[in-house]
């Protein structure tokens, strides 16, 4: 097999969405599976919603997913300009060569033609398509209306009365009825290219093997492959995968949660979690196994795993996928990034070696760095607010807080063997012991009535904190 060459080509019109970032991932890993070259193409030809910071914004959270391309902008290659913007001269090129072979011809039909034909095809149950009334139109008729002044476009002439097929890797035999498609602009009246001819000549000319991309695109297909036809290039090999819905089972949006790659980057998610669950959106592993690491899904990628049913965006499902992986990398994978989402009296009271401890003990519940205030709630600085829970075990428990404040106070040593020895002197010389002994603790120190080791609580929190908290609780405890 010659070598594998795919692209990934967003429009630079808003932050990246998950279903991008999905279709960019199995072109990498398609690319990596098969040591062949992931291509980025920046299709910017919508002048009015295009923007340089929404192309930056794009690269940065390929490049935070770990998705690396071997072609591009600002990498350059051979096969550049990497930006539609900039291949704006090759579009006008390939579609003159096209009217010269008699493929497409020029057409002076305005808009507001246009859409007055449409409206009265739909009126008599007709698919709106173009009626073809330039496509006769002779040299001095052509002439004529350029010499008017009228602004041209180009369209391709479809061949009539022809069912084709395509072999689509991921969905089988797709058949397109012969009348699917009319006559179509390749090259608007401002000189730029419409997104299928543009996309096939890019994707001719950069020697794309593959390409890979979202079931949406499916209908755009024909289009492309009758422009290969025409101007004799080789059509690459399609694979369409699943449509990603919401738990609604309606296209992925806002309103579904956070469906931008940005918005995960936010929250605090390691780029690690969110690409091993977009890999299972729409593609299966051979084995049983979820957690897989970028390494285990190149090695394991293949097309032919790819499913051909719509895929469902479950967050919980996300959140659990995300846990595994903060679990299993604990602080000296995860510490630098998560550090951030401490709270700024978190920062202020502890140390940095201190807020890892922190975040090791709460990292074994996070789905999400963000999530940290919560799970570190037990050591959180300050004056202590017991919930109810914590106020009720409180109650009547002011002798025992007592005798964990005056020994604590003395205590000689602090590490985790002096604080349970402390711990069980106390419920020993009161006769106390179990959830009678350890909560009201846990309530005094933290104002919580559950929570991660009480010991490295009061490890961690020392001496003189945990003496002024359970000074405090005394009052609650009375």
């Amino acid at each position: 097999m010659k070598e594998v060459r795919v692209r990934f080509a967003p429009s630079p019109t808003g932050f990246l969405h998950v279903g991008g970032a999905r279709t960019a991932l199995f072109n990498w890993l398609f690319a990596r599976h098969n040591g062949g070259s992931f291509i980025i193409r920046i299709e910017d030809t919508d002048e009015q919603r295009s923007s340089p910071e929404y192309e930056e914004s794009l690269l940065e959270d390929l490049r935070w997913l770990g998705l690396d391309w071997d072609e591009g902008p600002v990498t350059g290659g051979d096969h550049g300009p990497y930006r539609q913007t900039e291949r704006v001269a090759i579009y006008k090129e390939y579609a003159g060569e096209l009217v010269k072979r008699g493929a497409a011809f020029p057409c002076f039909c305005t808009d507001e033609e246009l859409e007055i034909k449409r409206e009265s095809m739909r009126a008599e149950g007709k698919p709106p398509q173009y009626d073809g009334t330039c496509r006769s139109l002779g040299e001095d008729a052509i002439r004529k209306k350029r010499e008017d002044g009228i602004p041209e476009s180009i369209r391709f002439e479809v061949e009539r009365g022809i069912d084709r097929k395509i072999d689509d890797i991921a969905r089988g035999d797709v058949s397109f009825p012969a009348g699917m498609v009319g006559d179509f602009v390749i090259l608007r009246s401002n000189g730029l290219p419409t997104y299928n001819f543009a996309a096939a000549i890019d994707d001719a000319l950069m020697k794309i093997t593959h390409v890979i991309r979202g079931a949406e695109h499916l209908s755009n297909t024909l289009r492309q492959v009758m422009i290969y036809e025409a101007l004799d290039l080789p059509s690459p090999r399609f694979a369409h995968i699943p449509l990603i819905l919401g738990s609604d089972r309606t296209k992925l949006s806002k309103r579904h949660g956070a469906p931008n790659i940005r918005d995960y980057r936010e929250k605090g998610y390691p780029a690690e979690a969110l690409v091993n669950y977009l890999a299972f959106l729409g593609w299966a592993t051979k084995g049983e196994k979820e957690i897989l690491s970028v390494g285990e899904l190149v090695e394991e990628f293949q097309l032919d795993r790819v499913s051909d049913s719509p895929s469902i965006f479950d967050e919980a499902k996300l959140n659990w996928v995300s846990a595994q992986h903060i679990r299993a990398g604990g602080s000296g994978m995860y510490f630098k990034d998560a550090k951030v989402f401490f709270p700024g009296d978190f920062r202020e009271r502890y140390s940095e070696e201190e807020l890892e401890k922190i975040f090791e003990i709460s990292s074994e519940n996070l789905s999400s760095f963000d999530r940290l205030p919560v799970e570190a709630a037990s050591f959180k600085p300050g004056k202590i607010v017991y919930d109810d829970e914590a106020a009720a075990v409180l109650g009547g428990t002011k002798e025992l807080i007592a005798g964990f404040k005056n020994r604590f106070e003395l205590a000689e040593k602090w590490d985790t063997d002096h604080i349970r020895g402390i711990i069980k002197d106390t419920g020993k010389a009161l006769g106390i012991k179990g959830k009678g002994l350890y909560m009201p603790l846990r309530a005094a120190v933290t104002g919580l009535s559950h929570g991660p080791d009480l010991v490295m609580i009061i490890l961690i929190r020392g001496r003189e904190d945990i003496v002024d908290l359970l000074s405090g609780a005394l009052e609650a405890a009375g």
